[in-house]
């Protein structure tokens, strides 16, 4: 789910313009890359993409890691989207004085945003690589 949140994010800034400054890579400004998403994707160095990759698989491994060591695994009654990476999920302790009623609705929150952003990067995807797929969808 936070994997496709990000690819979400990202598509929609890069198709509305969005750009950082300076360079992506040696040769390649951030303003030299397309603004359609497979295009944009297909403009970034293999190893900038294998950075991007790793760094979410890290996350995700690390979680994992966590989960055995710190923690019932959400596969074994656990609970579903708790981050037990620390640091990662609220580094600023905003959620500290909420009640656990409240930590339980945004984890849920969460999970259904990240299933939401699954739809809409696959809808995306869909659109700019088959054409007339997803109705009143401009192409992207």
């Amino acid at each position: 789910g936070r994997v496709a949140m990000a690819a979400f994010v990202g598509w929609w800034a890069t198709g509305a313009g969005l750009r950082f400054p300076g360079e992506l890579s040696y040769g390649l400004n951030f303003a030299d890359v397309p603004s359609k998403g497979l295009e944009a994707w297909d403009a970034i160095p293999g190893w900038g993409k294998a950075q991007m990759l790793l760094f979410a698989g890290l996350i995700e491994l690390h979680d994992e890691l966590f989960h055995s060591v710190r923690g019932t695994h959400y596969m074994k009654g656990g609970q579903p989207g708790k981050n037990m990476v620390p640091g990662l999920f609220d580094p600023f302790g905003l959620s500290k004085g909420r009640t656990e009623e409240a930590k339980a609705k945004g984890r849920s929150s969460e999970i259904k945003n990240g299933r939401l952003a699954m739809v809409g990067i696959a809808g995306m995807w869909a659109t700019a690589t088959l054409e007339g797929s997803v109705p009143l969808q401009p192409p992207c």
